[in-house]
């Protein structure tokens, strides 16, 4: 039960979850949001029934899921859309419906924190105990994000979102879209390195707008990471959106790839490794290219993927790692961020070599 409890308490609302969020206020029309509504409802219930609560939690769960998804529908299709005329109250209402999208996973929250064994409502008095208890408890967390605010300004802007938006149609996460972009060329060039007993990781601050958006809830300046067969980054390779060449998911980089921006950077580290293990994880790429990829771009926030070729740049690289035995610590692998690789590094495994700056 202790492993449920800490599994829901995990739900929260990461870096992409709140891009998302951005956009649904933005873009969504009326059935949009009672399509995320019916979704997440479904979802909800899905995981109530799957999990280890008693039947009378489960009934209770369900029953509550299906009125806050009653009253979400009626309350964007009667209050918020009928203002869209009346431009300070239309934007006002849309912003709590886009609000009440998170609802199921406070009850979800509450429930399995606080009484995991009989569904109850929380009174008007526990709620507030609540909430004012998390409200003192984030003080120095929220403080922090808005003394962030004005320099995180420039990162989370029009140009930003909507080149994210635009970019959307080119990826899949439930297909593989991405066939055979790495070359002949490419593999001749990793079969010249086998010999140097070494994979190289280039942790990177390109300067994207994904990557831009990322470093907002990251708080993290790297926020992409590459895996090389060489010291020099001429095979450089991982999981992007493909610089608008390729298609979304395994490929090979360039040094152009990570100047996006001014002050681009990046930091370039050697692992140990056999001439065997380079040799599997050379194998294992020439798979991936030959079978299909695709960017995991829903697995930002849901941290699973659909199929095994459907990653994103930490996943990927990790993946690697641990399939080729090298992998020197321990997390799952749709949860490894790009600076894990450096801040767990614990046993010293890796040697910096050198860092980039454009």
């Amino acid at each position: 039960m202790n492993a449920i409890i800490a599994y829901f308490q995990s739900i929260k609302i990461r870096g992409i979850g709140w891009i998302l969020l951005l956009c649904l206020y933005l873009f969504a029309n009326q059935p949009i949001l009672i399509i995320v509504y019916l979704y997440l409802a479904a979802v909800m219930v899905l995981r109530t029934w799957l999990a280890q609560f008693p039947h009378a939690a489960k009934v209770g769960l369900t029953v509550a899921y299906a009125l806050l998804m009653v009253i979400q529908i009626v309350f964007v299709s009667a209050i918020v859309f009928p203002l869209r005329g009346d431009s300070i109250m239309y934007f006002v209402a849309k912003l709590v419906g886009v609000g009440m999208v998170v609802l199921p996973l406070w009850v979800e929250r509450f429930v399995t924190t606080n009484n995991q064994t009989v569904f109850y409502l929380p009174t008007v008095e526990e709620a507030a105990t609540v909430s004012f208890d998390e409200l003192r408890q984030s003080a120095d967390t929220l403080s922090d994000l808005m003394s962030g605010v004005v320099a995180a300004s420039d990162k989370v802007s029009v140009a930003n979102v909507k080149t994210i938006i635009d970019d959307l149609p080119r990826h899949s996460s439930v297909h593989y879209i991405n066939h055979g972009t790495l070359t002949p060329a490419y593999f001749e060039a990793v079969e010249a390195t086998l010999n140097d007993e070494k994979l190289y990781l280039a942790v990177s601050n390109t300067g994207s707008a994904a990557s831009e958006m990322i470093s907002v809830f990251t708080r993290k300046q790297f926020n992409h990471v590459s895996l090389a067969f060489d010291r020099d980054l001429a095979t450089i390779i991982s999981y992007n959106g493909g610089d608008n060449v390729y298609p979304p998911g395994m490929n090979a980089e360039t040094l152009e790839f990570f100047h996006q921006k001014k002050g681009a950077s990046v930091l370039v580290y050697s692992l140990p490794v056999t001439v065997d293990q380079k040799t599997f994880v050379r194998n294992k790429i020439a798979e991936i290219n030959r079978d299909g990829s695709a960017y995991n771009m829903i697995g930002l926030v849901s941290k699973h993927s659909a199929k095994p070729n459907i990653m994103f740049c930490s996943q990927f690289v990790y993946q690697m790692l641990k399939l080729a035995g090298i992998a020197y610590f321990d997390m799952k692998a749709g949860e490894v961020r790009p600076t894990d690789f450096i801040e767990q590094d614990y046993y010293k495994k890796l040697t910096f070599e050198y860092e980039l700056k454009f």
